[in-house]
Parts: C-alpha cells; structure tokens; sequence
C-alpha cells in the first residue's frame, strides 16, 4: 500500500471514528436505546457521505491531510440528503446545526492536531 494510500484509509478511519462518536453521544444524550438497528439507522447515512466526500477527496487528488472540508461537509451534506429524503425523517434545523458543529469540531479537529505534531515527530525522528 503506497504512502498516500495509507493516509487516505487512515484519514477515513479517523472520519468515521467522529461520526461514531457523534452517534453514540448523541444516541446517549437522547436516552434512545434501540441497538445496533438504532445506532445503524442514525450512522448509516453519515457514512455513506464520508465515503462519497473520500471519493471526491481522491479524484480531485486532494491530499489526504488537507481534505478535511471536503470530508466534513460532503459528510453533512450528503449525510443530511440521505436521513430528510431517503430515511423521511424531516428537516430540523437544531439537528444540523447540531451535527455540523460535531463533525466540524471532530473531522478537522483532529486534522488540526496531527498538522501540528506529525512535523514535530519527523523532526525528533530525523535526530
């Protein structure tokens, strides 16, 4: 597996680890208990988004690094168009509002902090 190869699968894992994150807590907050069925209902969505904003991400030949807009709205985009169209749940404005922030917070959040310390690492490493 080539380097960038590595980045992207690993820049997926960590996106699909916030969506993770922001479905159990959310599920959590909201005292709903249906299971694995509840939890797929609810994550389902936002996956299938992530996975369509990676494929842009590597068609467009973004670096893996730096596609994290990319990988954070086309997950709340196509996430949203996905759960009001095809799930019919309705539009609620607090639950976007809600979610964008989420995965914002936690898609380039992490991003931010391995910009910060990768260089950091090489350097140390490089000695």
């Amino acid at each position: 597996m080539t380097t960038d190869r590595r980045r992207w699968a690993a820049s997926a894992a960590a996106d699909l680890a916030c969506i993770v994150i922001f479905v159990l807590v959310g599920r959590r907050s909201h005292h709903e208990d249906a299971g694995l069925a509840g939890f797929v209902r609810v994550a389902w969505p936002f996956a299938v988004g992530l996975v369509v904003a990676t494929a842009v991400g590597v068609l467009a030949r973004l670096r893996p690094w730096s596609s994290g807009l990319v990988a954070w709205s086309g997950t709340v985009v196509v996430g949203m168009a996905l759960r009001i169209g095809v799930q019919d749940r309705g539009f609620k404005s607090g639950f976007v509002i809600v979610t964008t922030l989420f995965l914002a917070l936690t898609m380039l959040g992490w991003r931010a902090v391995a910009w910060a310390v990768v260089p950091r690492v090489r350097r140390a490493r490089a000695r």
